[in-house]
């Protein structure tokens, strides 16, 4: 079993949704009508952690993060209900951080004092936009008066905001978007996730691009739409430290998400949750079944809402270390990626270097800032 002085993240996934974003690819369902499906989920996932504890052994929590879906829409007392479960079963961190993911509708936003009371910290608003109209395009729920109104309301309940916001939406121009991004900045979160819109395989914006409803930006205005990211939130005082991440200072820093990204340990419960846990020394997934009454069934029947646990092998693990430790600058060790047979003197590692989107380091692999901008292509090629 694991030492006690291991890190371990929680990930807790709520499906439920009040309205299904058309560029969504998670695991997501409506939230109408579902009032006695939710309260058995709750329990099962309740159970599910009680069942995973066994497997983990003694562990240090440093962090639970509640995604989905949408888990706002959540009970706080369901809330409060699975954080004091997870520190029960685990070692709190003196510095644990409890997040959640929220949309920014009137609706949540009155419910923020009580999740804050239920014991979230760090609250992650799916902004997304501050313009009526990209946020209709984009399927949202909120018009940008609810975002400013939900922005002011986030900022003194909770001692750590983060922000989602999208951008390369179609129409865009570099100014329009460096104001709109200026504008969310002014609200005072510490931590921002600006993503690139991307068309997801099997999405509603999938298919309204294979119909030729929208066309997306081109890779140069994408480039463009890009730098103007990185050169606001520079002179604002964020830095860069995973691709899409950025934060103003390193306290700032999401740790949960450092959990995924430095190769830690995490256990996944709710419906589609993924986790990686070691056990007997071994490295292995989990991924719960998907669909809440299925989970909830998996549950009751095994204690845990996954099938089994699958053992990765050597290349699997440190292939997933290349995937996840090349998003923050520090990268991986060589010593984490040998069963790939990569090293300072491969012939992979050298071209990528002399094409300077890796840098010349003889002891980590790391991308230089080009080679962030291009990092898919990157990892490709180290992974051929």
């Amino acid at each position: 079993m694991t030492s006690s002085a291991r890190p371990l993240g929680v990930y807790v996934h709520w499906p439920y949704c009040a309205r299904i974003c058309p560029y969504c690819d998670f695991n997501v369902y409506r939230d109408r009508g579902r009032a006695d499906e939710q309260a058995a989920l709750v329990d099962a996932i309740i159970d599910d952690l009680t069942a995973q504890a066994e497997l983990t052994g003694p562990r240090t929590l440093v962090s639970v993060f509640f995604g989905g879906g949408t888990p706002s829409l959540m009970a706080p007392e369901a809330v409060a209900r699975i954080i004091e479960t997870a520190c029960g079963l685990w070692t709190p961190a003196a510095d644990l951080e409890v997040s959640l993911e929220a949309n920014p509708t009137d609706a949540e936003a009155s419910r923020f004092a009580a999740l804050a009371e239920a014991g979230v910290a760090r609250l992650s608003l799916g902004v997304q936009a501050l313009d009526d109209e990209a946020l209709t395009f984009l399927g949202r729920d909120h018009d940008a008066g609810a975002a400013r109104r939900a922005l002011k309301i986030a900022a003194t309940t909770f001692p750590r905001l983060s922000l989602d916001m999208i951008y390369a939406r179609p129409g865009q121009t570099p100014e329009a978007w460096g104001r709109e991004l200026a504008e969310a900045l002014s609200y005072g979160a510490e931590h921002v996730s600006p993503y690139q819109l991307t068309i997801e395989t099997g999405t509603a914006f999938d298919r309204a691009v294979r119909r030729g409803r929208f066309t997306p930006p081109d890779d140069e205005l994408g480039a463009a739409l890009y730098d103007t990211t990185q050169a606001v939130l520079e002179a604002a005082g964020f830095e860069a430290y995973e691709v899409s991440n950025h934060a103003r200072g390193q306290a700032a820093r999401s740790r949960h998400n450092l959990v995924y990204w430095q190769g830690l340990d995490y256990v996944g419960v709710g419906p589609g949750a993924h986790g990686r846990v070691t056990v007997d020394g071994a490295r292995c997934a989990t991924e719960a079944m998907a669909r809440p009454a299925a989970y909830i069934a998996r549950v009751a029947e095994s204690g845990r809402g996954f099938p089994g646990l699958e053992p990765l092998s050597p290349v699997e693990a440190a292939e997933e270390r290349v995937i996840s430790g090349l998003r923050v600058w520090p990268g991986v060790t060589f010593a984490e990626v040998a069963p790939l047979g990569l090293s300072p003197d491969h012939d992979r590692i050298k071209g990528l270097a002399e094409e300077g989107l890796l840098t010349k380091d003889n002891s980590r692999l790391r991308v230089t800032p080009a080679g962030r901008l291009l990092l898919d292509h990157v990892v490709r090629r180290l992974l051929v």
